[in-house]
């Protein structure tokens, strides 16, 4: 983990402003909501809004507020168990597919929670002098926040999307078509720069600035459409077998996958589930929610392939990105040189460096000002329901 310390130092209110904004930019999105809406949890991939607005909060109240201020009073004890994510060092934890059995502690409770830890953070900033170490913390818990808003999103539709009526969350979070004529973009071979260097904030995974060597390649200039990738269906690509990976096509085969995630065929016609309802699939807006298994075989069928991570951000400046997270060819691992932080904050990216995929860019989920070119965000193979799209690349 690493912040603009300088900046959080020299201007304490500017961090207490953008803590204050991420707090209401959280609940604003679970604004449209239901109560009945914060609870259910369909997989167990997908966490309920109310687990979200509890565990960001918990976040603060374990690594801020509790070991740096002496006179703040644990809002509930049993909170930990409920709401911690996956922390092993911060102490044990209800199963992850268990999230969503619990009515107990209800919505307006964790409201009152949200509201309580949120005032003892203020008042920390205002009153307690704090440090170095203690404002560092507090700008991980605000891009920690931000990742879980974009995780909302996601969970929200997916909520939504699979119950009978399709119900309408709004229109917040819609692709735009690219609309411009698709080209090539070449890049030379060489020796690239990738990782993060400078002021402001990254992760951990990011650091560890290094060269690379990169053979010549050529990468597209938009996303994958979704007429584009109907054509790839009607091709009989979901019956070819050559197209996949081998954990691929088991994967596709088990669970009778035939389209990306919330397309639905209506009287011979394509249609798809948005936060806008269901509606009739555009075929000029990037096609969305695809595996990376799926992304892998559609450049199969085009004769091509996907970007390595580094040749993503070798070319990054050069397009147009942030529409929808963009898988690459790249496993998830470490750059040279890193290592984890001590204690629970060590877990946060380090421990899932295995069996995971590297997505670059962002999406129309991602908060505003937490995206950049060195962002590595993973997820495994089979996850369809983030905002996922494909970009292609050719070798030279």
């Amino acid at each position: 983990m690493k912040g603009n310390l300088e900046q959080a130092v020299c201007n304490p209110t500017v961090l207490l402003d953008r803590f204050i904004d991420c707090r209401f930019q959280t609940e604003e999105i679970c604004a449209p909501l239901e109560v009945e809406d914060y609870v259910p949890q369909p997989i167990a991939e997908v966490s309920p809004p109310k687990w979200h607005l509890a565990h960001s909060t918990w976040f603060f109240e374990q690594f801020l507020l509790v070991p740096f201020c002496p006179t703040y009073k644990i809002y509930d004890k049993d909170f930990a168990y409920l709401f911690n994510s996956y922390y092993n060092n911060a102490g044990d934890r209800i199963l992850r597919p268990n999230r969503g059995l619990m009515s107990r502690p209800p919505v307006t409770e964790v409201m009152a929670y949200r509201a309580y830890v949120t005032n003892a953070v203020k008042e920390l900033i205002n009153d307690g002098n704090p440090d170095r170490q203690m404002l560092a913390i507090i700008e991980l818990g605000i891009n920690h926040e931000q990742q879980h808003q974009e995780l909302l999103v996601y969970d929200i539709k997916y909520i939504l999307g699979n119950q009978p009526t399709f119900p309408v969350y709004g229109d917040r979070f819609k692709n735009e078509p690219e609309n411009k004529p698709l080209d090539w973009i070449e890049i030379e071979e060489g020796i690239k720069s990738i990782g993060f260097s400078g002021d402001g904030f990254s992760y951990d995974n990011e650091l560890g600035k290094h060269k690379v060597y990169l053979a010549p390649y050529k990468i597209s200039n938009k996303l994958v459409t979704n007429g584009e990738f109907i054509e790839f269906i009607e091709s009989g690509a979901y019956s070819n077998f050559n197209l996949w990976h081998s954990d691929g096509w088991e994967h596709i085969c088990n669970n009778a996958i035939k389209a990306p995630l919330y397309w639905h065929k209506v009287k011979d016609k394509w249609q798809v589930y948005t936060l806008g309802g269901l509606k009739e699939i555009n075929p000029d807006l990037p096609v969305q929610h695809v595996s990376y298994y799926e992304a892998f075989a559609f450049a199969e069928w085009k004769g091509m392939r996907l970007p390595t991570e580094f040749e993503w951000e070798a070319a990054a400046d050069q397009f147009t990105w942030g529409q929808l997270w963009e898988w690459t060819s790249s496993a998830y691992l470490p750059y040279p040189g890193f290592q984890k932080a001590p204690g629970a904050l060590g877990e946060y990216n380090g421990k899932f460096m295995v069996n995971q995929q590297v997505l670059r860019g962002a999406s129309v989920a991602t908060a505003e000002n937490h995206s950049s070119k060195t962002y590595r965000n993973f997820f495994a193979p089979p996850s369809q329901w983030i905002f996922s799209g494909i970009r292609l690349a050719q070798s030279l």
